[in-house]
């Protein structure tokens, strides 16, 4: 199936988890990350269960520090 990650079309497997879809991008060090589907903030907490659906728009904001 397709998703949008940071507005890139992805294909990811059916009820892959936001943590499985991060693994896959290289992404297992969770710190100062943020993960919204479709404009909504998604807690950590809740990554691992919350399943990716068809033409979800993830956007994945990683934080920096620097001024």
């Amino acid at each position: 199936m397709v998703c949008y990650v940071n507005n890139i079309a992805q294909e990811v497997a059916e009820n892959q988890s936001l943590t499985d879809l991060l693994a896959a991008r290289g992404i297992t060090e969770p710190r100062g990350l943020a993960v919204a589907v479709n404009d909504a903030v998604v807690p950590r907490a809740e990554w691992p269960t919350h399943a990716v659906q068809p033409h979800d728009r993830i956007t994945i904001i990683r934080a920096t520090q620097g001024g």
